[in-house]
């Protein structure tokens, strides 16, 4: 098993899920660089948040579907953290885009996140290939447990998005494995009510119909993040959080 406590980790997409996972790090002593493109004063108050379970936290600023704001944010994480051993990529717009509305615009805003999916592995990656090894990082990326057998309807693009980062993760694995690099992804089910869906309908028609009838848990998220860190011989895995979501049709 890894020792977490001294290790640095990049962690991009901190605003919902992303801060149970931030601060269940910081516990582990785990020291963090907080992503964000334009919410800063959220990113601070997190980073401040974390400060007092970890020897070094720092925000870095950047879009991650541009490849030089990329190796900007590891660079800057790395130099300040001391090293970058994970990566942890939440981010994602869970954009709502019924049929009607489907146009190259909300294609290629999908496709900017799967995009950035893809540069963060490959500059992280490159950056954790100087770590002493015998394991020398670890990369995770969040995906959705409806981008396989049961897709739900008017998320078209982002279930798309999703479907690639889960294969994208199979195939990060395979070749960072002789780097001694592992690559796994978590895909939730319906975790945190989006603020365009109304409790009701969030309650009755989406929650209910889960098999245990409960919300993805973000403290299982997080706590499965810390188990995947931890360990050595897990990769190219996208395991399910989602209340048994994945088993029935939406």
């Amino acid at each position: 098993m890894i020792k977490l406590k001294g290790k640095g980790a990049l962690i991009v997409g901190a605003k919902r899920i992303g801060q149970d996972v931030a601060v269940r790090l910081s516990k582990e002593g785990v020291n963090i660089a907080i992503a964000y493109r334009t919410s800063r004063e959220e990113a601070e108050a997190l980073c401040s948040k974390v400060s007092a379970n970890v020897e070094r936290a720092c925000v870095v600023q950047g879009d991650v579907s541009v490849e030089e704001d990329v190796k900007r944010m590891i660079r800057e994480s790395s130099r300040n953290l001391g090293g970058i051993s994970f990566l942890v990529n939440l981010a994602s717009q869970f954009s709502w885009t019924p049929f009607r509305s489907l146009n190259e615009s909300a294609w290629d805003s999908a496709m900017a996140e799967a995009k950035g999916s893809y540069l963060l592995a490959v500059h992280a990656a490159r950056a954790m290939m100087k770590n002493p090894g015998p394991t020398r990082g670890h990369i995770i990326l969040f995906g959705d447990s409806a981008a396989g057998e049961h897709p739900y309807r008017n998320y078209l693009p982002y279930l798309t998005a999703k479907a690639a980062t889960e294969f994208m993760t199979r195939a990060f694995a395979a070749e960072l494995a002789r780097h001694n690099i592992l690559v796994n992804a978590i895909c939730p089910g319906p975790a945190m009510k989006p603020s365009n869906i109304g409790n009701d309908v969030w309650a009755r028609r989406i929650i209910a119909k889960t098999p245990l009838k409960q919300e993805s848990s973000t403290e299982d998220i997080a706590e499965m993040v810390v188990a995947l860190l931890k360990a050595e011989t897990i990769t190219g895995e996208c395991i399910r959080v989602d209340s048994g979501a994945h088993l029935v049709a939406g």
